[in-house]
């Protein structure tokens, strides 16, 4: 497998697609996000109200600097971080995440997952959708990819007092919905949680727009009681039906109180970090306790001095050791304190917590001269051979390691799995048969993901 070794910039940042001032999501208006819910509501299959949380970590982060140490290695594959005992004997982690070591009992890591796409937009459409992209190096998946797989599969099937999908971002660079649409991209919050003023537009009406909205009401059932008259097709009672639904959302006193992280104690606050990313973990918990069904929230720049962007720490983009002591302390108090907190709050069967990137990184560490620095530093580039996942809650077994690679970290050496195998797992977490069919772009049935097996020990 050929491994790109050239300077990587990064994933290019893209406009979100919530806009103030109206009711959209993923670009869309609310009652046409709701208007495909009809056909999956006539199914009549209600599954259990289980929810995932994806935390990502775009740019694809080093296992052998985070969950899957090689102390025994030699020093140009090990690196300068050592390892350290957890709560599991037999499970040792990088150094700088001893908050994980203290809740290794409450997840799993695997470590011998791994595929064949070596760029960000590649790996990640191939490790969400299950599929092969037909172009690598589009940002956007050629595939639907997981979330918003989840927002179709259930559609009518969830309360829709609480939007079904929420991401940080309208999609994570290399994914997106392909061809099942745009309307199941996700709600978006895009904004910084700990910011003072954080706050979630188009969840609540503005003051003196209440009188509006019921003119409104008034206006469109007098209009729609002249069309009602001539329609023959029902599609009049369709339409009041999504708008009905988008107004439920939108006036919903739930999904207005799950974002609104100011309700949560200090106390609780200060445990999941007064940063970006612990407050973005803590807002996951929260609408997944309220009834959202997926949300993926993206841990790129954590928001901290230093520079400090994605996880893509070629030796040209920063110093390998250097990004990790800044970066790590911050990632490990928000995953430690998300994973606690599944469990403390009585979560951990109805939430999945999953952590991970598009690819891991060469085993062999790549120092170059960097862009800034303009001195030789060391790095590592992308590699998709070998990669670990972090896995927890959904009522699996903890406290395990799943799979190990070899004495260099460069393949799987046992119980070798394939990103297929974690959206088996996913999709049936939330009661989706993963070989119901879908279109692909030429408008043939293919199934949800063409391969792929529960993993057991999750099970």
């Amino acid at each position: 497998m050929e491994i790109d070794n050239k300077r990587c910039p990064g994933p290019v940042r893209r406009r979100s697609f919530l806009e103030a001032g109206s009711l959209l999501l993923g670009g869309l208006t609310l009652s046409d996000v709701l208007e495909s819910r009809a056909q999956a509501k006539a199914a009549g299959k209600v599954p259990s109200d289980t929810s995932v949380i994806l935390i990502w970590l775009q740019g694809g982060p080093s296992h052998m600097e985070t969950y899957d140490m090689k102390p025994d290695a030699p020093v140009e594959y090990r690196g300068e971080l050592g390892a350290i005992p957890t709560a599991v004997p037999g499970m040792d982690v990088c150094e700088l995440l001893p908050l994980h070591a203290k809740v290794a009992d409450k997840f799993n890591i695997i470590r011998s997952i791994s595929h064949g796409f070596a760029n960000h937009a590649g790996g990640a459409g191939r490790f969400l959708s299950g599929y092969n992209p037909l172009r690598p190096l589009d940002p956007l998946a050629q595939f639907p990819c997981l979330g918003p797989v989840v927002s179709k599969m259930l559609e009518g099937r969830r309360d829709p007092a609480m939007p079904r999908y929420v991401g940080s971002a309208s999609n994570v660079y290399g994914g997106g919905a392909a061809h099942v649409g745009a309307a199941y991209l996700p709600f978006v919050v895009g904004a910084d949680p700990n910011s003072p003023s954080f706050k979630v537009n188009n969840l609540s009406l503005a003051p003196g727009m209440q009188k509006r909205l019921d003119d409104r009401r008034t206006l469109l059932s007098a209009f729609d009681g002249i069309q009602r008259d001539l329609d023959q097709t029902g599609v009049m009672d369709t339409i009041d039906k999504y708008n009905q639904e988008a107004v439920e959302l939108l006036t919903s006193d739930r999904a207005r109180d799950a974002f609104d992280i100011s309700l949560e104690s200090p106390h609780v606050r200060d445990k999941y970090g007064r940063h970006k990313w612990g407050q973005r973990a803590l807002l996951a918990r929260r609408l997944v306790e309220a009834g959202t069904s997926f949300v993926t929230m993206q841990m790129q720049n954590p928001g901290i001095p230093g520079g400090i962007g994605n996880w893509d720490i070629h030796a040209v983009n920063g110093h390998l050791y250097d990004d990790a002591r800044a970066r790590l302390p911050v990632f490990d108090q928000a995953v430690s304190a998300l994973v606690d907190d599944i469990y403390q709050r009585g979560l951990d069967q109805k939430v999945m917590v999953i952590v991970s990137g598009e690819f891991g990184r060469t085993p062999r560490v790549n120092p170059q001269k960097g862009t800034r620095s303009g001195i030789l530093q060391p790095g590592r580039d992308h590699y998709p051979a070998a990669m670990s996942v972090l896995v927890a809650g959904s009522g699996m077994q903890t406290g395990q390691v799943i799979g190990s690679t070899t004495a260099k970290g460069e393949r799987p050496k046992d119980r070798a799995l394939d990103p297929n195998d974690l959206l088996a797992t996913v999709y049936q977490h939330l009661g989706i048969d993963f070989r119901q069919m879908t279109v692909d772009t030429s408008g043939r049935p293919v199934p949800l993901i063409p391969h792929g097996t529960p993993i057991r020990e999750l099970l």
